[in-house]
């Protein structure tokens, strides 16, 4: 992402050559700064590559995270649904034998 933004890579930098004036700056200074620069860069490259891939992989946890969200909402409505149904089944069933307890009452009641 981060790579198309940055113009140098280490290398380049170890590579430039200046034209030599009569009144230059010290070569051996110039070339020590510039490989501290290099070390510099080279470090921010990698921790740029590491942070792309952490990213990468918290995004990926997230995805999950959130299918794993998604999937436990949909279980609680089917828990809700069956729930619903489950009670109006118990209705029914405690209808039926209310029903039957009549019947059975009432015929032993005509027998006694």
């Amino acid at each position: 992402m981060y790579q198309n933004k940055i113009t140098l890579t280490p290398q380049d930098i170890l590579e430039k050559e200046f034209k030599i004036d009569t009144r230059g700056y010290r070569l051996k200074e110039v070339d020590q700064f510039l490989d501290v620069i290099i070390g510099d860069y080279e470090q921010f490259l990698n921790i740029i590559n590491d942070l792309e891939k952490e990213k990468a992989d918290l995004l990926g946890e997230i995805m999950n995270l959130k299918q794993e969200l998604r999937n436990s909402k949909l279980n609680v409505e089917v828990a809700k649904n069956t729930s619903v149904n489950t009670e109006v089944n118990n209705v029914d069933v405690l209808r039926r034998l209310s029903q039957l307890e009549k019947m059975v009452y009432d015929l032993s009641n005509k027998n006694n």
